[in-house]
């Protein structure tokens, strides 16, 4: 049958209109995308020793990142630290809509390291994105959001 999808089972004959298909293959790809995307919120103290592995999201660049959730407040003063052996760390904060607020590759000490400084504008998650710079980079790390008091 033309357009249709046919399943022979035992002795019947199932026909299956496309469009039936076709809304069980939308329904089937949104949960496989909820799947694939699933950042880690950090812990109550914001800080986490942590792998970044090839298992990790590809970053198109020949390289990996693992994404953080942290709830951050209007008027919040961050710093964030990323620091690898193993890899030259990039850390980059990302408003809930993905566009990036800031990032950093290299922190002030002259190592390959990562210290963020920013200033919070609106109240919401934030996405905390680990990866290494250019297109290799994987291994142990530590990340710490740290909220900045006045003094």
């Amino acid at each position: 049958m033309i357009g249709s999808f046919c399943v022979f089972r035992s002795k019947h004959l199932l026909i299956i209109p496309p469009t039936f298909l076709v809304s069980i293959g939308i329904a089937c790809s949104v949960v496989a995308q909820s799947k694939l995307y699933n950042p880690i919120a950090l812990p109550p103290t914001n800080e986490i020793t942590d792998k970044l592995t090839e298992n990790d999201i590809p970053t198109g660049l020949g390289g990996f990142a693992r994404d953080y959730l942290v709830k951050l407040n209007k008027g919040d003063n961050v710093a964030i630290d990323l620091t690898s052996d193993s890899f030259d760390a990039m850390v980059t904060l990302l408003s809930t809509d993905g566009t990036t607020i800031s990032e950093n590759d290299d922190g002030p000490d002259g190592t390959t390291n990562s210290l963020l400084f920013t200033r919070i504008n609106t109240t919401g998650t934030y996405v905390v994105r680990v990866r290494a710079f250019g297109e290799t980079g994987i291994g142990n790390f530590k990340l710490k959001v740290t909220r900045l008091r006045p003094s």
